[in-house]
């Protein structure tokens, strides 16, 4: 099972193997942040980047504890301790003025600036730990953030479909000994060809579970997804692991956050990468879900957030007719027709803004904030064009996206 997968020799020599690759890596890392936030290089680039016109919008994901008790029932890169948080809330906190996203869109709409500048923290896919861990340290230092959820799950105890995903990948991998070799061999079982990963995103073999999830989310619909999924779990013994992974928010917190003064918001209904499907199944995300937070709050839902940022000629429409006002991705590109729905964000997670020690730095953290790493590795590798990459959408249109 997944939470023997550290256990496992084999997983562990290769995560032992590659700590020194890493380590120096982080040493590079760390060594250049500190040149570049010292110097206000770092600064300079991020306004090449298109930084200096933006506000500071973040991302999180799960917030938890401790990580060595939920690493292995949760991606790791969508992880973060309460602790952690709290050290860029701080860091945030000493240079910006934090505001909630209609705040954030008045400013965008209207062109108004403020003394001080603004950013607005934000928490995906609406997971209880939110609720747990962020809601009452958000709530004692009187940051008002926004958390976009996803209707479908709230409630029903059912669990995100990547981690589902991700979790089967450990298993096999990691707890089972199979090759990547197996693992194509039961895609092909189902129709599917096994995707080709780029190599940045396999330094090492124990990665291939999480690779093999970017891999399968990027290229594939839901409901492909699904039958991966389930192929899997048929084959494995995930009961006890699939009752660990992250669950979802129930509709009386979703209330009590929305009480709070929080800022409650869509994130489609069950998460699907809208990029990978068919234009009516787009529209059926972005509306049903506008449609049913409206009537559980009782209040107007402005914000949605494009599941793993991604966007294209056919999404961001879609978005629009849905009647959203504001919407976010995770990369620098706009599409010049509809700029406030591509406002971009940057997502963080734990080891973002690690040094070579392991501890918080707030030189990387600099860095990230003014997407100064951004630029120099090249920007967003995402296409956002359905009519020039052949995507799955029906409908195609012109669309331009630019880097401001």
């Amino acid at each position: 099972m997944v939470r023997r997968q550290l256990s496992n020799p084999r997983a562990r020599t290769l995560i032992e193997g590659a700590g020194e690759k890493k380590m120096l890596r982080q040493w590079v890392k760390s060594g250049a942040a500190h040149a570049l936030c010292w110097s206000g290089t770092g600064k300079w680039i991020g306004s090449l980047a298109g930084r200096r016109d933006l506000p500071v919008v973040l991302g999180y994901h799960n917030v938890v504890e401790r990580l060595p008790d939920t690493a292995r029932t949760s991606i790791p890169a969508m992880l973060i301790t309460r602790a952690m948080l709290e050290r860029h809330l701080d860091w945030l906190g000493k240079r910006y003025q934090f505001v909630s996203l209609d705040e954030l869109g008045d400013m965008l709409q209207t062109g108004a600036s403020r003394t001080k500048p603004v950013a607005a923290v934000t928490f995906d896919d609406g997971y209880r730990d939110f609720y747990d861990y962020a809601f009452p340290l958000l709530r004692r230092k009187g940051v008002p953030a926004a958390v976009f959820v996803v209707t479908g799950l709230i409630g029903t105890g059912r669990k995100q479909v990547h981690d589902r995903l991700y979790l089967a990948l450990a298993a096999a991998f990691l707890s089972h000994g199979r090759s990547p070799r197996d693992v194509a061999r039961a895609l092909g079982r189902l129709g599917i060809q096994a995707p080709e990963i780029p190599p940045h995103r396999l330094k090492h073999a124990a990665g291939m579970p999480f690779a093999l999830t970017r891999a399968l989310l990027e290229t594939l619909p839901q409901a492909e997804i699904l039958r991966v999924v389930e192929e899997l779990e048929s084959e494995l013994d995930l009961e006890q692991s699939m009752e660990a992974a992250p669950e979802a928010l129930t509709w009386e917190m979703v209330a009590e956050i929305h009480g709070a003064g929080m800022t409650v918001a869509s994130h489609t209904r069950t998460h699907a990468f809208l990029t990978n499907e068919k234009r009516q199944r787009v529209l059926e995300e972005v509306v049903e879900s506008r449609r049913e937070l409206e009537k559980r709050l009782g209040t107007t839902v402005k914000h949605f957030a494009y599941p793993d940022g991604r966007f294209d000629d056919v999404t961001v429409p879609a978005v629009a007719e849905a009647g959203y006002r504001f919407a976010y991705t995770t990369c620098l590109h706009r599409d010049l027709s509809h700029p406030l729905l591509t406002i971009p964000r940057k997502v963080l997670w734990q080891n973002s803004c690690l040094d070579a020690n392991g501890r918080f730095s707030p030189a990387i953290m600099s860095c990230q904030v003014n997407r100064t790493f951004d630029l120099i590795a090249g920007g967003c590798e995402t296409r956002h064009s359905s009519a020039l990459d052949g995507g799955a959408h029906t409908a195609k249109g012109s669309f331009q996206v630019t880097v401001p």
